[in-house]
């Protein structure tokens, strides 16, 4: 079982990109379900099918499908919100205000990745397909397991303690109940599940969409950096709309010089991962056997399933005097990278973007000794334990 995930700026193709990758793994026998969590959805369009919110047959052993979110909202999160709803009530705030107020950020994120999931869990499938949001809402999509994870482990557990000693005082009216707080675990073991399926390089990997373009090489350059910051696998790049080369149209030439410096630099930029070329077609290719025949011209004899490359994420390892910790940020510079130390926590910001990592309890004791950017891995060296800390 396989999940692949694609992701790019806005307008590069990544929706036609996925749909034709998953026509192709059908029409090679795999049974594959293409999915999107874009709250713009054109993955029917790109099908030429209709889509519905649950998976539909497209053709032999092909299914579509687009997340409704809004439904997903109220069937999994009904017992908090109307806990919230009621609460907001009695403090004076009229219903259509109070309905606005406990809709939960991140919702249409968190819905869309608890889709993936159950679809995975349900064991018939051997691939699926995700045709993601843009950039910006893909990374916050996939660095929302974590930073809730984060929350729930911290904050909520004293907030349930809190709530259990003062109902006696309070009133149980005021204080959420055991099923709403049975709620927000079950969400915190479903991310959690969610988190551990999609940093699993052996079952999913990231696919980054682009076009030949400075601007869109250099947003696809931060996002590598972004998704391997919270540990996810990149398994290949996807460069969309390239002009073939011929004629003595002077005006082609000129695009066909200008994207090959752009191509240069990403064969450079992701040197060790494969670079899909998709070519530029007369018109945009809409149908199954258009997007099979675009799959064939993007992946040519590559397996377009192709494992992404070895690469260790976060890694530790000590020789009794120091420790060290590192995890990958390939194309990170070193002056947009900032290290902080918060309790047990190690925070690392990178252009943005924030990962907080949760020490092991035998290592948080130890100081931070250094760090430093080496080989597109961020090494930090930890000392020994002082002498007399509990």
């Amino acid at each position: 079982m396989r999940v692949l995930l694609f992701t790019g700026k806005g307008g590069v193709g990544k929706t036609t990109s996925a749909a034709a990758t998953a026509v192709l793994a059908a029409r090679r026998g795999l049974r594959t379900l293409v999915l999107s969590t874009d709250p713009a959805h054109s993955l029917a369009d790109a099908l030429g099918v209709p889509l519905g919110p649950e998976p539909t047959p497209v053709a032999t052993d092909l299914l579509g499908q687009q997340v409704d979110t809004q439904r997903r909202f109220e069937e999994s999160w009904a017992t908090v919100r109307g806990y919230l709803r009621e609460l907001l009530g009695r403090g004076g705030v009229d219903a259509l205000a109070a309905e606005q107020l406990t809709v939960l950020p991140g919702a249409d994120e968190i819905l869309a990745l608890l889709e993936v999931r159950a679809r995975v869990r349900a064991g018939d499938l051997d691939l699926v397909v995700v045709d993601c949001a843009p950039t910006a809402e893909t990374l916050r999509l996939l660095a929302l397991p974590a930073a809730l994870g984060w929350y729930f482990e911290h904050a909520f557990p004293g907030h349930r303690r809190l709530a259990r000693a003062a109902r006696p005082f309070v009133g149980s009216e005021a204080l959420p109940a055991d099923d709403v707080f049975g709620s927000v675990q079950r969400l915190h073991a479903d991310l959690a599940e969610v988190y551990a399926l999609l940093t699993d390089p052996a079952r999913a990997s990231v696919r980054l969409v682009l076009t030949p373009e400075a601007v869109v090489v250099a947003e696809a350059r931060r996002t590598f950096t972004s998704l391997s910051l919270y540990g996810f696998a990149v398994d290949a790049v996807v460069a969309n709309r390239v002009i073939p080369a011929g004629g003595d149209d002077p005006w082609r030439a000129g695009w066909v010089a200008a994207q090959a410096v752009q191509l240069d630099e990403v064969r450079q930029s992701f040197a060790g991962l494969p670079v899909h070329l998709g070519p530029y077609l007369p018109e945009e290719p809409v149908g199954l056997d258009a997007l099979a025949a675009y799959a064939e011209h993007l992946y040519g004899d590559a397996d377009p399933l192709g494992a992404p490359p070895e690469i260790r994420a976060l890694h530790v390892e000590s020789d009794g005097e120091e420790t060290v910790l590192s995890m990958p940020l390939p194309l990170a510079e070193r002056a947009e990278v900032d290290l902080a130390r918060a309790g047990d926590d190690l925070v690392v910001t990178v252009g943005g973007q924030r990962r907080v990592v949760t020490l092991p309890e035998w290592l948080s004791p130890r100081p931070v000794l250094g760090a430093a950017l080496t080989d597109g891995r961020l090494v930090v060296h930890f000392g020994q334990v002082p002498v007399g800390a509990a």
